[in-house]
């Protein structure tokens, strides 16, 4: 049986603990999952939770069995909505969102202002703490000024795209829209430290892997804080699940763990050869990326061939009756299919549109903490994302946003918090103070480098997502980098790779932007890729 942990533990000294409640739930979810077993081998049709509760003896040995078989189905369906607060971005990019079994919803650092005060300090010492806090301070202060300074600026491409929002009181109407798009920007200076809240569904099965790795990489603290609660919650709506709990992992039994090394109890400082290493792998895959945010290194070497003929294998036809190109249209163009003009999301149910599933692309890319945040949560386009602590190095390692660089005086300020931020992080190291902890003070700007791979089908729903200008503009530009690649290696595949709005014009469908009131201003549809242009 697992060990839960004391609820007494907390994962800081001196911010609020992380909370979670189970807000939502199955009624009986574990005799569920003996239901639907008994019912797979039923004679006299389904088996119901009465009927699996019956013999209790019998209920949990069949669980046990099933379970340590690993025909985990049965434990699927029961799935247990959690609303989870105090918990940190780092947490959730580097576990709670890194596996694509999990439907989130969560508070949006575009759009909502973070207050002084909303961030995690990790447990360490009076004066290692004081350290700590006064350079999240002094990351929220540089947030708070570079909003301030970004405004005017935002507000000048703003009202430039949207000139007929300047008539009457449309300045005063649509400022709180220009102070979004000011600090959306802002926040690649706050640390991943900072808090979120939000709503999380998993499924039975997802929550056991969530217990046997809470150990693990990057954040083991809070992990093993959040997950014990949701567990501890979901013991008390339903007990019986404990017969099949499994006991962690331990962190010191991780692969990561054993190459990083130890220092108590966490990946132990890069530094001395490690970090010149670190540097050499940063100055290699930045070459590598040539200029680009993500750089195709890797595709099917058949794929539209490959596209064409899953085509006419639905259809029953012979080459000779359809052609590559056309067979190709037939899926990719809105107009011959247009399940690709749906907001709802129909092409894994389209017979047609599952031929998309076959060609596949990987891409090398770079964005930072704050875009990958997003860009991991297209969780049918997965990626092997670094283990942070190899990111703790002397010098600072960092993407800058779009405005940024027009104005000199926030230029100097986003310059100069990046380099305090490294020093502070620096700092900690040499007290001693675990990499888990020091790198909660990373910046969102942090570089992330890794490799995404993807098949054609859950890409094409990617771009048509990433593509509109309202999209986070790092994922925009990474999307605008992959989409014109592929269409120089797939020439018949590329020029379908298109945003909503162009996907609906040639599906006929009206209005052609999706958006209503968030419409970006610009009519894309008409123009061409090569032509996009972001301004704001």
């Amino acid at each position: 049986m697992s060990s839960l942990p004391s609820t007494e533990t907390s994962f800081s000294f001196s911010s609020p603990r992380p909370k979670v409640r189970l807000v939502n739930a199955f009624a009986r979810p574990f005799e569920n999952v003996v239901a639907t077993a008994r019912t797979c081998y039923s004679a006299k049709g389904i088996v119901t939770e009465d009927q699996a509760s019956a013999r209790p003896e019998r209920r949990d040995a069949l669980a046990r069995s099933i379970y340590g078989a690993g025909h985990h189905t049965t434990f699927q369906h029961a799935h247990f909505q959690f609303a989870i607060e105090n918990v940190s971005r780092q947490f959730l990019w580097s576990f709670l969102h890194s596996h694509p079994f999990y439907n989130s919803e969560q508070v949006s650092q575009r759009y909502v202002e973070v207050k002084a005060g909303q961030y995690a300090v990790p447990p360490m010492l009076p004066a290692e703490r004081d350290l700590f806090e006064t350079a999240a301070r002094r990351q929220q202060s540089a947030y708070e000024k570079l909003t301030a300074l970004l405004t005017p600026l935002a507000g000048q491409r703003y009202f430039g795209i949207f000139p007929g929002r300047t008539r009457g009181d449309g300045l005063v109407r649509f400022a709180g829209a220009v102070q979004k798009r000011a600090q959306e920007i802002a926040r690649y200076v706050l640390p991943v430290a900072t808090f979120s809240y939000l709503y999380h569904t998993v499924s039975g099965i997802t929550l056991f892997r969530y217990w046997r790795l809470c150990e693990s990489s990057d954040t083991p603290t809070e992990q093993r804080d959040v997950v014990g609660q949701m567990v501890e919650e979901v013991l008390r709506h339903d007990p019986l699940y404990r017969s099949v709990l499994q006991d962690p992992i331990p962190l010191e039994e991780t692969p990561e763990y054993a190459l990083f090394g130890a220092q108590r109890g966490s990946p132990a400082p890069t530094g001395g050869g490690a970090s010149a290493l670190s540097r050499a792998f940063r100055e290699e895959f930045d070459r590598e990326l040539d200029g680009r945010v993500s750089r195709l290194v890797d595709w099917k070497a058949n794929n539209e061939e490959l596209l064409a003929s899953a085509v006419r294998e639905v259809l029953g036809l012979p080459r000779g009756a359809l052609s590559d190109g056309d067979a190709i249209a037939l899926a990719l163009d809105p107009a011959k299919n247009p399940l690709l003009g749906e907001t709802l999301t129909l092409t894994t149910h389209g017979k047609l549109s599952r031929a998309l599933f076959h060609p596949s692309y990987t891409f090398r890319k770079k964005l930072s903490h704050t875009a990958d945040s997003q860009d991991q949560r297209h969780r049918m386009t997965p990626a092997s994302r670094p283990a942070l602590p190899a990111y703790l190095t002397d010098e600072p390692d960092y993407i800058v946003p779009m405005l940024v660089p027009d104005l000199p005086e926030a230029a100097e300020l986003y310059r100069r918090t990046m380099e305090e931020t490294w020093e502070a992080i620096g700092l900690l190291r040499s007290r001693g103070v675990p990499d888990e902890y020091a790198a909660y003070l990373l910046p969102n700007a942090v570089s992330i480098r890794f490799t995404e791979s993807a098949d054609l089908l859950n890409l094409h729903h990617k771009f048509a997502m990433r593509l509109c200008y309202n999209a986070q503009e790092e994922i925009w530009r990474a999307s605008l980098d992959e989409a014109l690649q592929i269409r120089d290696v797939n020439p018949r595949i590329g020029p379908w790779l298109l945003p909503p709005c162009t996907l609906r014009h040639h599906a006929g469908v009206r209005p052609v932007c999706p958006e209503g009131d968030r419409f970006c201003g610009v009519t894309v549809w008409k123009q061409t890729a090569e032509n996009y242009r972001r301004l704001l």
